[in-house]
């Protein structure tokens, strides 16, 4: 039974995984090893206790950096639509919610990438790193990938005024009741 599909002469052949997904799992189990790891480390030197308030200090610590990054974002937000622009860039509260978040998370080794995060100038390194990879990324994006998409949303004016679509005139509408024409012609 045939659906219509054309069907391929040769076999299936499963497309290469990329490395990103070949090995992170390797890597979020080789982290959660170094975490418990350290934390066995810490409570065979500090005690359980101490090991306890370690992990409840970073989760209150997380929460109030997130909530305070948030507050923050949602003041940018709103003074640029206040004034009729939009919001400034560069201001890391993403990369603040990142590293509340990894405070948030047990273990030592997401509380120093946490703290880390919470430096200014590791949060513009990590900024700058992050917007030429994913600028190399989306130059290099096949035409009709999702990389590809955002490409062309990027692509704009001098004077900034170009929206791009798709232009509906009121004449073409069917009548209340009436069916819209075929997509096909």
């Amino acid at each position: 039974m045939t659906t219509g599909a054309p069907t391929s002469p040769h076999p299936t052949t499963r497309p290469q995984r990329s490395r990103l997904r070949r090995y992170l799992p390797l890597g979020v189990a080789a982290w959660l090893v170094l975490e418990i790891w350290l934390l066995t480390l810490v409570a065979g030197a500090a005690g359980g206790f101490a090991v306890f308030l370690l992990l409840v200090a970073g989760f209150v610590a997380g929460s109030v950096v997130i909530k305070r990054a948030g507050r923050r974002a949602f003041q940018s937000l709103n003074e640029a639509l206040q004034q009729g622009g939009s919001p400034k860039r560069g201001g890391g509260n993403g990369l603040m919610m990142l590293g509340g978040l990894l405070l948030m998370i047990p273990g030592l080794v997401s509380d120093v990438a946490g703290l880390l995060l919470l430096i200014p100038p590791v949060q513009k390194a990590v900024s700058r790193y992050a917007e030429n990879a994913l600028d190399k990324r989306l130059r290099t994006a096949a035409p009709g990938s999702f990389g590809d998409a955002f490409q062309q949303a990027r692509i704009h004016r001098p004077d900034g005024k170009v929206v791009q679509g798709e232009v509906i005139r009121e004449d073409d509408r069917p009548e209340p009741g009436e069916q819209y024409p075929p997509l096909t012609r």
